[in-house]
């Protein structure tokens, strides 16, 4: 377990989880450097909508939004979202992601991250058979309308039964030690 994982199972007792991934997300340094911020997590963390406001923290030397905050503002999302939704039960690790720019960001941008419940159960019904499997979530980031999309991420996530990741690990290091 991690800090901000042992925060958010104490802290979920008292606020409730989606609040406090909002509100957590606001607060840490590393998201807040991003100039983001989270403005909503539906109670069954299976929506977050981010807004993105251009400003003089990621202006670039073209006066739009630097591609670097674009990035930093999706990120971390969907990794966090699938691993509160998908429980303890299951390892979550951001594998890869691509980035691209469609056209230069002169407003502020907005990215909606959504997991159907049939997405949820695909997955754990994957992940049954598989043990481990790679999942491709898209991110758009649009105007406040969402009729145009200035940036396109596509995040590979790697998601493992538990049992099965630790199972490997342990491998993994008895390989290493034999190694040595």
């Amino acid at each position: 377990m991690s800090f901000y994982s042992d925060l958010v199972d104490i802290g979920s007792r008292f606020i409730g989880k989606h609040k406090l991934l909002k509100y957590g997300f606001n607060l840490s340094p590393m998201y807040r450097r991003s100039t983001a911020r989270v403005k909503a997590v539906s109670s069954d963390l299976r929506k977050v909508t981010v807004k993105l406001p251009i400003g003089y923290k990621n202006r670039n030397y073209v006066n739009t939004i630097f591609g670097g905050s674009m990035f930093s503002a999706v990120d971390p999302i969907p990794m966090v979202q699938l691993i509160n939704i998908l429980g303890d039960d299951y390892v979550v690790w951001d594998k890869s992601a691509a980035i691209y720019f469609k056209r230069p960001a002169k407003e502020d941008l907005y990215a909606d991250f959504e997991y159907s419940w049939e997405e949820v159960e695909k997955i754990k019904q994957r992940v049954a058979q598989e043990d481990a499997i790679d999942i491709v979530k898209t991110t758009y980031l649009m105007n406040k309308a969402r009729d145009i999309v200035f940036c396109e991420v596509k995040k590979t996530i790697y998601v493992a039964d538990k049992a099965f990741y630790k199972k490997k690990r342990a491998l993994a290091e008895a390989k290493k030690k034999e190694v040595n």
